[in-house]
């Protein structure tokens, strides 16, 4: 179905931000940035749902209801949510998870040796301490966590149920979709606990995220261009079903 638009449309700036996103997730993802690297990723996910939510409402304003909800339900969790979510982390990490974890880390090896002065430990029994903390601070993130895999459970399931209706849009857009829902899913089960080993999910959704993000570039370039020539200047692939 053709939606006619009261302003031009706003999709290419939609895929836009979806790259950033995925770009930004998947480097993490792969291992290209650490939990320094969190705030500087959730103040770009806070760009990308300005831009997302724009797009929503613009969208369902001229009746696109599959493109009008997917983008407002990724900008208030895939930027939003995930914006804060990641800077929770950081925090929690930095000012509550580590200290924490030094102190019981600490305590426990005191008491162990009989002192009660962190002075008195040899540095071979401080050493023996220090190299708990990244284990036991681990252990908490993983335990925090387990919530937003009940919640992404949700997001995962809602982009799976309206999936089909992307295959009467381009084909590019349904295997985007397609590769998103399988991320969602992966996400789903590392944040969980409840399947997949993270050391296989996260770079296999890592690369995903990438190849959504160039797919979602690609197809902002198409509408922008070919709306403006008013001809095929980029390939797009026709929908799956007329």
């Amino acid at each position: 179905m053709a939606h006619e638009h009261s302003f031009a449309t706003p999709a290419p700036g939609g895929l836009a931000a979806l790259a950033v996103a995925c770009f930004g997730f998947g480097a993490v993802f792969l291992g290209k940035v650490d939990i320094s690297g969190f705030p500087l990723l959730a103040a770009w996910l806070v760009g990308g749902g300005i831009v997302q939510y724009t797009t929503a409402v613009m969208e369902l304003k001229d009746h696109n209801i599959t493109g009008g909800n997917v983008f407002l339900f990724f900008s208030a969790f895939f930027m939003f949510a995930a914006a804060l979510s990641v800077f929770a982390k950081w925090y929690s990490i930095n000012f509550i998870f580590i200290p924490k974890a030094a102190k019981e880390s600490m305590d426990a090896a005191m008491a162990a040796a009989g002192v009660t002065d962190i002075k008195m430990l040899t540095p071979e029994q401080l050493g023996a301490a220090k190299a708990g903390i990244g284990k036991a601070v681990g252990a908490m993130v993983g335990k925090a966590v387990h919530v937003e895999g009940w919640l992404w459970m949700a997001g995962a399931g809602f982009l799976t149920a309206v999936t089909p209706a992307y295959a009467k849009s381009s084909a590019a857009m349904f295997i985007l979709v397609i590769l998103v829902d399988i991320v969602l899913w992966c996400i789903v089960g590392m944040d969980s606990g409840w399947f997949g080993d993270p050391k296989v999910l996260k770079p296999f959704a890592g690369w995903l995220l990438v190849i959504v993000g160039w797919i979602g570039i690609y197809m902002a370039g198409a509408v922008t261009c070919n709306t403006v020539y008013g001809k095929a200047v980029y390939y797009v692939p026709k929908p799956l079903v007329k």
